[in-house]
């Protein structure tokens, strides 16, 4: 299928990132890691996809199950990550939405976060739904929108400094979106020809430093990433500046961070 410009955007944003993004947010990307395994019915001995793997935290811990499990990812940084903190899994690079699968090859395939990185999650949805078995279960997380006060604190600090998103960094097409919301993403299941779609909000306070928060920013992580390094140093100081009173109503004693996050995780079967 064809490549967007929104996904190539995402190859150029991730490439090389792993090392970053591990010492920063992948920690927080963690939390629904066992809630999706669970809602995919990850066991020992169920034959399980983890799409977009990132640095193997679904992957490991499918693994510590004792299923057996396959893990994929579009960025070649990851893939030697993910095989590190996973090796008992099969680690292999490839993107949504054209998997290198046999139609019903899994039990179960799951994606954290996945779509959020996409540029066509309907056909990324369809092409999880393909390689699972009748019977088997797909689950997978996104952000929720609007987004919770601790995940919106970077882009508040981009917008106190007067900074808007690039032109080279494309958004998702308005055809291809669809509302971040317990009822839209699950209708977003249905749509692709998942049954029994349930799809629940997560929310949880995330742990982190002002310093560790703003790494992954400065080292070009994500979208925020991105603009920052879109910008010059000057204005990213003033990022930085608007970050660092922010931080203000967040911190706790003690110099901790305290983020509050949500995220919706939907499942539905074959």
């Amino acid at each position: 299928m064809t490549v967007t410009a929104f996904d190539e955007s995402e190859r150029r944003a991730w490439a090389g990132k792993a090392d970053a993004y591990a010492g920063s947010f992948a920690k927080l990307c963690a939390y629904p890691v066992p809630g999706l395994l669970d809602a995919a019915g990850v066991e020992a001995g169920t034959h399980v996809l983890d799409v977009g793997t990132g640095t193997g935290t679904a992957a490991a811990t499918a693994c510590e199950r004792g299923a057996k499990v396959v893990a994929v990812d579009a960025e070649p940084a990851m893939i030697a990550t993910a095989a590190q903190e996973a090796p008992a899994a099969e680690v292999r690079l490839a993107a949504l939405p054209d998997l290198p699968f046999d139609d019903g090859a899994f039990d179960a395939v799951v994606g954290n976060f996945v779509l959020n990185h996409v540029g066509r999650p309907r056909a990324a949805l369809a092409e999880l739904r393909r390689v699972t078995r009748p019977g088997g279960r797909v689950a997978v997380t996104i952000w929720a929108v609007p987004p919770a006060p601790g995940q919106a604190l970077l882009g508040r600090a981009v917008q106190e400094a007067g900074v808007g998103r690039p032109a080279h960094l494309p958004a998702l097409a308005p055809e291809e979106d669809f509302p971040r919301t317990e009822q839209g993403f699950a209708a977003l299941l249905g749509d692709a020809g998942l049954r029994h779609v349930v799809c629940d909000i997560l929310e949880w306070d995330h742990w982190t430093t002002p310093q560790e928060w703003w790494s992954g920013p400065a080292a070009g992580v994500a979208t925020i990433g991105q603009i920052l390094k879109s910008r010059p140093p000057g204005v990213v100081e003033e990022i930085r500046g608007h970050f660092v009173a922010l931080c203000a109503e967040f911190v706790r004693s003690g110099g901790a961070l305290v983020l509050p996050h949500a995220a919706l995780l939907a499942h539905g079967r074959v």
